[in-house]
């Protein structure tokens, strides 16, 4: 054990990043909170008297670590009999029945160029009987999956080691941030002071919008005051519920606000480089630093801060509001850049607003993605760490093409996404036999998608128009507040809007296939929805329609009224499993308004791998069309979950048994005289796929907007290999 005031910033290899910090700080006198370091040495002597650290740096090294099993050998291992001894020892000296912080401290944490903030494990309120446990689950939390993410984006190698800092724990009154450099403008002449109530987990974790006071660094004073809004505060007895003007009153006084830019200025000058600290006011109105870094995020960095999909193209800079739900959006301006776990169909209006999207969760065919393909907006999904490595307030900027985010504003030229669909390269009055149609979801720039030289909208998404038509509203909810009428023309308003910019060209609207995991996150949805753990493949698409007709019939009410002005729009039933099924909702259809309106077309969608069976079928039964869904397709077949971003090298929509199931399709349906499409991501951008399907004779292909010229460019390209191989063998 090596108490802080023996620790100095030079002890990094010994004490991890964040415990050398903080000694640096105590030995130069700052107020630190008393506490001492399980140093690196004691959790590797820990690690190698259970047998288990060649086990541990070798399942580190490997290309796809098991970070669950890594963390169970290291809890399995446990601590070394005389190093608990010592720990528990250290905790008594800080004082009978002393409360204490326990943080991890990796040995690459808060460095110059990786914070790792948020990484690892930092537990609060910790009694003398339970610090050595905790201690454990500090270095358990090395080999998290979040933790070794970070270290392969960051690029760091060799065996990973840590120190935990157990310190006495401050029952903060306030507490928040000093920048001693706006990392806004990256003015270096400008302090920027965030604050809140209660424990700083809310502030560093974006759970309140905390005040900000900005301090002029030259003549020391306030130049900006920003109020936030606080919904409650984190103390040692848990959450605390704040009333509304509780909330709204400033958390600093002027004279708070200046000790602590003064505090910064100090530290500052003590490391000689602009710092990120944290900070807290206890009762008796004392100030502690529990913590100080580098600023990560000012010039150039060494790398990006994160990595993960690239799901919409182009590039954006923007300031990072990290959002835990989509209704806290009172903090969240036009064209910021918007960090969430996931996104579901509730967050479209932040979607709209947006100028990027960072998510730690999803696929390139996740919600998140399909949205901001369709805006214009600059995503990247699949960060897994975005919510904790991004910080509020942060400048960034997100690169959706190559799924890479970096700190601060670009140094080259924004190539930024249009925020409305772009004119095709190729011109309209090419001819070619496979028809291009477009993907679509929600009805904001119809007009100017229709302008595109595209033959019609091959997959219209119900699931956010219907969201945003409900007002986020579970179906069964909004019928309990309002009557079927309301449905009916809450949803026939968008699909009018939509069918009469595409008119005469066919429009295929999809049915909503919500799974019940995205239902029960609506408003009231728990009240109608089941747990399932495995949604993806559970009540959905056409058996759902089986099972609750009513819902469907009011779909079908809609689009019989829109259909009444617009006849190109069509219908088509998604997630079909069974002949049975199938018949049943044909059966639905035909005793609804809709089924007595001539011209009317009903597709199917062949996601599922019986579909390739059954095709003949369903041609028997009046089905006019189907559409290759191969995102679900490609989840099936090889059985990969679409939205998993651990398992994203897996799903891969040109595997040779993916293929074999989709020609087989096409194949069965152009024997039985159907019209075949084919709605995934892969045309938009694969041009070999296309090639692929072209040579299929498959009848279309339907395309995100942005992609309508290349995918386009591609078909004639090959048409006409098609037509050159055909005249070459005669």
């Amino acid at each position: 054990m090596l108490p802080l005031d023996q620790v100095t910033v030079h002890d990094a290899e010994v004490a991890g990043g964040k415990g050398a910090n903080l000694g640096e700080l105590t030995a130069a006198g700052f107020p630190v909170p008393p506490g001492f370091v399980v140093t690196a040495q004691a959790f590797l002597a820990s690690m190698a008297a259970a047998d288990t650290r060649g086990e541990l740096a070798e399942g580190a090294a490997a290309a796809r670590p098991d970070a669950a099993a890594l963390a169970a050998r290291v809890r399995r291992a446990g601590m070394r009999a005389d190093v608990a001894e010592a720990v528990r020892a250290a905790a008594g000296e800080l004082g009978d029945g002393a409360r204490m912080a326990v943080r991890s401290s990796a040995t690459a944490e808060d460095g110059t160029t990786d914070s790792f903030a948020g990484m690892n494990a930092t537990c609060t309120g910790v009694c003398a009987e339970d610090v050595v446990d905790k201690v454990v689950d500090c270095w358990a939390s090395l080999y998290g999956q979040r933790s070794l993410a970070y270290r392969s984006e960051r690029g760091i190698t060799g065996e990973p080691a840590i120190a935990v800092v157990v310190q006495r724990m401050v029952d903060s009154e306030r507490s928040g941030v000093v920048f001693t450099a706006d990392p806004l403008d990256e003015s270096p002449a400008t302090i920027l002071v965030e604050g809140a109530l209660g424990l700083g987990e809310v502030v560093v974790g974006g759970a309140v919008e905390p005040d900000t006071y900005r301090v002029d660094k030259n003549g020391m004073r306030i130049t900006g005051v920003r109020v936030g809004h606080q919904t409650h505060r984190v103390g040692a007895g848990g959450r605390q519920e704040l009333s509304t003007s509780e909330g709204a009153r400033r958390v600093l006084t002027d004279e708070q606000v200046l000790a602590l830019a003064a505090l910064g200025v100090d530290v500052e000058r003590h490391y000689g480089r602009p710092q990120d600290i944290e900070w807290a006011i206890d009762a008796d109105g004392v100030t502690w630093l529990v913590q100080t870094r580098p600023i990560t995020t000012l010039g150039d960095s060494a790398g990006p801060l994160l990595t993960g999909l690239p799901a919409a193209p182009g590039t954006a800079t923007g300031v990072v509001r990290v959002l835990a739900s989509p209704a806290v959006t009172d903090r969240f301006g036009d064209g910021d850049v918007l960090v969430a776990a996931m996104t579901d169909p509730d967050w479209v209006p932040v979607l709209r607003r947006a100028g990027a999207v960072v998510t730690d969760q999803g696929g390139v065919t996740c919600h998140a993605a399909i949205v901001a393909r369709e805006l214009g907006v600059p995503a990247v999904v699949g960060a897994r760490t975005a919510t904790t490595t991004l910080r509020e307030g942060m400048v960034v900027t997100v690169d959706g093409s190559t799924g890479t985010v970096t700190p601060g504003k670009s140094r080259t030229p924004a190539s930024t996404a249009p925020a409305r669909p772009a004119p095709s390269t190729t011109a309209v009055n090419d001819v070619l036999a496979t028809k291009v149609y477009v993907n679509l979801a929600v009805p904001d720039h119809a007009e100017e998608v229709a302008a595109l030289p595209v033959d019609g909208v091959g997959l219209l998404r119900a699931e956010l128009m219907l969201t945003h038509a409900l007002d986020g509203a579970h179906p069964r909810q909004f019928l309990a507040d309002h009557n079927p009428e309301a449905f009916t023309a809450a949803l026939a308003a968008p699909l009018d809007h939509i069918a009469a910019a595409f008119t005469p060209r066919p429009v295929l609207y999809r049915a909503t296939d919500l799974r019940t995991n995205e239902f029960r996150a609506l408003r009231g949805g728990a009240a109608f929805e089941p747990v399932e753990r495995n949604p993806m493949i559970g009540f959905r698409g056409c058996h759902r329609y089986v099972r609750d007709p009513e819902l469907f019939r009011l779909e079908l009410a809609a689009l019989a009224r829109v259909r009444q002005r617009h006849p190109n729009l069509h219908l088509m039933l998604p997630f079909v499993r069974t002949r049975w099924e199938l018949a049943a909702c044909l059966d639905l259809v035909d005793s609804s308004p809709l089924g007595s309106q001539r011209g009317l077309q009903r597709w199917v969608m062949a996601e599922v791998p019986s579909a390739a069976y059954w095709i003949s079928e369903y041609a028997g039964m009046g089905v006019d069309g189907v559409s290759i869904g191969s995102n679900d397709l490609t989840q099936l077949v090889p059985g990969v979950d679409r939205d998993s971003e651990t398992c994203a090298e897996l799903f891969d929509e040109a595997d040779p048994a993916v293929l074999d199931a989709i020609s087989r399709i096409v194949v069965a349906a152009r024997r039985a005289g159907m019209t075949t499409s084919l709605c995934g991501q892969a045309p938009t951008t694969r041009p070999a796929f296309v090639e692929h399907l072209v040579g299929l004779g498959i009848t279309s292909v339907s395309v995100d907007p942005g992609s309508v010229g290349a995918v386009r460019t591609a078909v004639g390209s090959a048409e006409r290999r098609l037509l050159l191989d055909a005249a070459l063998r005669r």
